[in-house]
């Protein structure tokens, strides 16, 4: 069986902290065709630099601002604090483009990427335009920031979009699967890059004590058919999951520590959608939310 998790620095390549299924990965992942991840910690005035290819890109700020260079013209990213501070403007590439990315101040930065037939115009998508969505209700409250679906931003292949759970919530719940063409579903494969941290209100570490910074969650993948897979991690910030195909979900932010994943999907279909399938045995949970809140702690913005 292939290997579909990726804690971080197992997918390091030159650079970049995360360097998977795009067109210059030297890390091949046995059938893996259809998205890919770069994703790079840059030291002030530093930049990275992805070669014209076949692929169209959207670039995401994960912490930091930068300058984001698309055949020459320059778009300014003015980027967040962290993953936990609210939407960022990202950057859609379209196909065969040159793409250079540099920082003043130094942050980490996310590029995700799907082999494309079809190149669509460049585009800056600000943190003002990104439809949030508050998904779920009660302890599987989560937040969602739709950049890049196809609602929102005209592309050829991929569906991107970055999710933000409460500690203690579940996510990606119930387990779903889109591996498959047919009515009511689209086959995707998709990828979870995870970041997380000690959730606001805590009890502070003690000077020189990391006891309270293993800011851990757990991702679970299961087999929906006679194709092995059974994957139970445990995920920190940096760490990369891979979905080719089964039931996904959950996504668990532990007590204490909230969790973010940014998703790229894409796949073999004709059509660009997001159309998945419950776990029949699960499936109920959602008329569960019916009645319920939205966790308070939502959505998150400033903290």
């Amino acid at each position: 069986m292939a290997n579909w998790v990726y804690p971080l620095g197992s997918a390091a390549e030159g650079s970049w902290d995360v360097s998977l299924g795009t067109s210059d990965s030297a890390l091949k992942v046995d059938g893996w065709a259809h998205t890919g991840l770069k994703v790079a910690t840059l030291a002030a005035g530093a930049a990275v630099e992805l070669p014209t290819a076949g692929e169209e890109r959207i670039v995401v700020p994960l912490s930091g601002s930068f300058t984001a260079a698309v055949d020459g013209q320059n778009f300014q990213l003015a980027g967040r604090a962290s993953v936990f501070n609210g939407p960022s403007d990202v950057l859609y590439t379209g196909t065969e483009k040159t793409l250079t990315i540099s920082s003043a101040d130094g942050g980490r930065v996310a590029i995700a990427t799907a082999p494309a037939r079809t190149s669509y115009p460049t585009r800056l998508v600000s943190a003002a335009e990104t439809p949030v969505e508050l998904r779920g209700a009660g302890n599987c409250s989560r937040q969602v920031h739709n950049f890049g679906t196809p609602a929102a931003l005209e592309a050829d292949r991929f569906i991107v979009c970055e999710v933000i759970t409460p500690a203690g919530n579940w996510s990606s719940y119930p387990p779903h699967k889109h591996d498959e063409e047919k009515d009511g579903e689209t086959s995707l494969e998709e990828i979870y890059y995870f970041e997380t941290r000690v959730a606001p209100g805590g009890p502070a570490a003690p000077s020189g004590d990391d006891t309270h910074g293993d800011a851990i969650g757990y991702q679970r993948v299961y087999a929906s058919d006679e194709r092995p897979i059974d994957v139970s991690a445990e995920v920190r910030t940096g760490d990369v999951v891979l979905v080719p195909y089964g039931w996904h979900g959950p996504a668990m932010a532990a007590p204490g520590y909230d969790l973010y994943y940014l998703n790229v999907m894409a796949g073999p279909g004709p059509v660009r959608d997001w159309l998945i399938s419950d776990d029949p045995h699960h499936g109920w949970i959602r008329q569960t939310w019916e009645g319920q809140d939205v966790d308070p702690r939502l959505p998150f913005g400033t903290q």
